[in-house]
């Protein structure tokens, strides 16, 4: 008989999360021993947290942006914050509805950028399967000992966050996000840039400078809808 396969480590889910959405249990738990991982159950204050090779990763997952609590949703994202060292919010953003509820409520909170990091994604299972990666990303980081040279929030930042967020400004495609990113670093330096400073150092035009800036500082313009 062949031997088990080693459990990489361990997911835990909010009993409340569990209860308000038992059709979503199903696929996660396939998911999870697909991954080798054992899933529990407890009172946690996250949503989920993942444990691989000692490391702990906390996800809070949205599933929806319409329901108009975001204030307590945001007041819950800040406590968390000062919680876990790690930890990501899941934002499941299927329509254009979803993407301007998101927006406008990202900005209208103040939270800092990418502390913590969003994670847009189509639904739920995609959700799950975004947070196994980066669990597992963190285990790996932990299992090499590179934890002090690589910051998964900056992978995260560059790769997907930080395009998300610039590809929502009308005329900023891909491509234009990643000449930012190249020209003048993370999102957060991004959103401080001056139009000089984004003309200086990236091709990009007079107009589409112009537009990052006011997307960035002008609430007049970056509460209003206008996704691409």
């Amino acid at each position: 008989m062949a031997a088990a396969a080693k459990k990489v480590g361990v997911c835990i889910i909010n009993t409340k999360w569990r209860d308000e959405n038992p059709q979503l249990i199903h696929p996660l738990s396939s998911l999870l021993r697909a991954a080798n991982y054992t899933l529990n159950f407890n009172k946690i204050a996250p949503d989920f947290i993942f444990n691989t090779a000692g490391v702990s990763v906390a996800f809070i997952l949205i599933s929806s942006w319409k329901s108009g609590h975001f204030t307590e949703t945001f007041n819950r994202i800040e406590k968390m914050r000062s919680q876990f060292g790690n930890l990501y919010v899941i934002a499941s953003i299927c329509t254009e509805e979803d993407n301007q509820a998101f927006i406008r409520s990202y900005f209208k909170s103040g939270v800092a950028l990418q502390k913590p990091a969003f994670v847009a994604v189509r639904d739920p299972c995609m959700g799950f399967e975004k947070m196994l990666k980066l669990a597992l990303i963190h285990g790996e980081i932990k299992r090499h000992d590179v934890a002090a040279k690589i910051q998964t929030e900056t992978f995260l930042e560059s790769v997907e966050a930080c395009i998300q967020v610039l590809t929502a400004i009308p005329g900023i495609d891909t491509h234009d996000a990643h000449t930012l990113m190249q020209g003048i670093g993370s999102i957060e330096a991004i959103s401080k840039a001056s139009k000089k400073k984004i003309l200086e150092s990236t091709d990009l035009s007079d107009a589409k400078a112009e537009k990052i800036v006011k997307f960035f500082n002008d609430p007049k313009y970056y509460l209003s809808p206008k996704f691409n």
